[in-house]
């Protein structure tokens, strides 16, 4: 259904405008009594294309299952066990402590 109105009252209802677009209507916006635009709302598809969603279906993107471990919640902590001086000393060299 096509709706039409003013510049002036569209500045004043926006939101009222916008539920009206949302649910499926088109608004015709004019100014001194000529149409200058119009406000059609998005189809479905366009309406999903979240970045996420465009992620996923380009395959570069695999969406999680369920909540988190909360082992994986919290940073780790104490001592590093040597993965640093490990790191550092097969870079120094080329060679490893193995």
């Amino acid at each position: 259904m096509k709706r039409t109105t003013s510049v002036v009252d569209l500045k004043a209802r926006l939101s009222e405008h916008l539920r009206l677009v949302k649910s499926g209507h088109e608004l015709v916006i004019t100014e001194r009594g000529v149409p200058v635009a119009r406000v059609v709302p998005l189809d479905e598809g366009e309406r999903k294309s979240t970045r996420r969603l465009r992620l996923t279906r380009a395959g570069l993107l695999k969406p999680g299952r369920g909540k988190l471990p909360a082992l994986l919640k919290k940073a780790p902590s104490g001592p590093s066990s040597g993965v640093l001086a490990a790191l550092l000393s097969e870079r120094g060299d080329g060679t490893t402590d193995r």
